[in-house]
């Protein structure tokens, strides 16, 4: 176990020095190419206000442009990630990510509803209206799941898995008749449902971080129990461990964590999938580990999604589809594999 826990470790160094690499590499990259040593005394200026002598557009370029849009990548990777490895482990399910209950379908819903309702004469702010119909569509979501599966008193894993299905089935037909009320803005709400991080400002690094930081923390501190829960809800009940209120209380945090992160950047998959996949992988099932460590790892790869598709590609993709294009086939591989060892259902 102490061999474990030791390579786990040097694993969260090593993910922790290739995130903050990236960030930095990050910054430098874009149509303004800017010197990695500028980019670091912006961000030292930043952090402890002292003067910069750099040329004020260099700074503006940095602080105000990419700056925002990296720490979001971070964030919203990390946590989705997070997500990803606690639905993951609560239902039991390796196919399980912050979108199984329908959570994205709610956001996509609150989106369009308010994108629509502009076309019709809504005057509310674009920047501030989705946001927060996207959010208030995102928790409408999880309680109409959790309704719909409190007829089985154990809150089981199928009763909530199929509750999310049938739920984000109704608001994909919704969606479906928004978009076609939307007429000439239906282009706005099917790049939302895409995912992008283009619009990202300060603003919402300063929902995010806590948000992030607060729920990374709240997981962390259920990570013995997750383990347990693992063994089965027997050995659970016979350790003390009540399943069902664990359910609760970690499907609430992180679906909360998840609406807000779809709230600021649209509907982003296959991140919340794919990372808790490799790193079981590679560090083994202990949840104490693999929380922190998918935090890292989620948001070095929508980090580097984000900026493959701000800066190096011709035209700027939607993040949604790229990191579907990414995680897609790895996937398939993955899940190929786990079939051949006999393990796909687990």
């Amino acid at each position: 176990m102490t061999g474990r826990s030791g390579f786990s470790a040097v694993t969260g160094v090593v993910l922790l020095a290739l995130l903050l690499a990236s960030v930095v590499l990050s910054a430098t990259m874009g149509y303004m190419k800017v010197p990695a040593n500028d980019v670091l005394q912006v961000i030292l200026h930043r952090l402890t206000g002292t003067g910069s002598e750099l040329d004020p557009v260099t700074v503006a370029v940095v602080t105000d442009v990419r700056l925002p849009r990296i720490l979001a990548a971070v964030l919203v990777g990390g946590v989705l990630a997070v997500c990803g490895t606690v639905f993951q482990a609560i239902l039991l399910n390796p196919l399980a990510d912050p979108y199984t209950l329908g959570i994205s379908s709610g956001a996509a819903f609150g989106a369009s509803l308010v994108i629509v309702l502009q076309v019709f004469g809504l005057t509310l702010p674009l920047g501030l209206s989705i946001p927060v119909f996207a959010f208030a569509g995102s928790l409408g979501t999880l309680f109409a799941v959790l309704s719909l599966a409190s007829g089985d008193r154990r809150l089981s894993s199928t009763s909530l898995i199929l509750s999310g299905v049938i739920v984000a089935a109704i608001l994909s037909a919704a969606i479906g008749f928004l978009k076609f009320l939307a007429d000439e803005q239906v282009g706005i709400i099917i790049f939302w449902l895409m995912g992008s991080l283009s619009g990202v400002s300060w603003q919402n690094i300063v929902v995010l971080t806590p948000v992030a930081l607060a729920g990374l923390v709240a997981c962390m501190l259920f990570g013995r129990e997750l383990n347990i829960m693992a063994t089965g809800e027997r050995a659970a009940a016979t350790l003390g461990v009540n399943t069902v209120r664990l359910r609760w209380i970690l499907l609430v945090i992180c679906s909360l964590m998840t609406a807000v992160c779809v709230s600021v950047s649209g509907i982003i998959g296959f991140v919340g999938l794919i990372v808790p996949h490799l790193l079981r992988h590679l560090i083994g099932p202990d949840n104490r580990w693999l929380i922190v460590l998918s935090f890292l790892g989620g948001g070095l790869l929508l980090l580097f999604a984000d900026t493959l598709t701000r800066a190096v590609l011709p035209a700027e993709v939607p993040i949604g589809v790229l990191t579907a294009l990414i995680g897609g086939p790895f996937f398939c591989v993955i899940f190929k594999k786990r079939q051949a060892d006999g393990t796909a259902g687990l």
